[in-house]
């Protein structure tokens, strides 16, 4: 994704491959969720893209990122399997206490560019 992405309402076409994209910014990292159509353009995909700034020695900053590719016959087993593990971390380890949201100031680094 394009810093340019951030710009653009509702994370509008870019090009032919990428249908949709709507990033998520959680403190250090962002998160990427991206509709992208197959090589034949007759079916659909979701890439899920996690992005932290890492701050190099020499103060330069590079990107990690990891990527998951989620095929729609896999969206139902992929849904029930994250809200049955985030269920049982706020249920059964958290005790239904309240889950510490990020706010921007808490962000050291200052913001992220792409």
């Amino acid at each position: 994704m394009y810093s340019e992405d951030f710009e653009r309402p509702h994370g509008q076409e870019r090009n032919a491959e990428d249908v949709y994209s709507k990033p998520v910014r959680a403190g250090k990292r962002t998160y990427f969720f991206d509709v992208k159509t197959t090589k034949g353009n007759n079916d659909y995909y979701l890439t899920i893209t996690e992005s932290k700034r890492r701050q190099e020695r020499d103060g330069s900053f590079t990107y990690d990122k990891h990527k998951i590719f989620l095929y729609k016959e896999d969206f139902e087993k992929f849904q029930e399997g994250l809200q049955e593990a985030v269920r049982y971390i706020t249920h059964d380890l958290l005790h239904d206490e309240p889950i510490r949201q990020y706010t921007p100031r808490e962000e050291q680094d200052g913001p992220e560019e792409f």
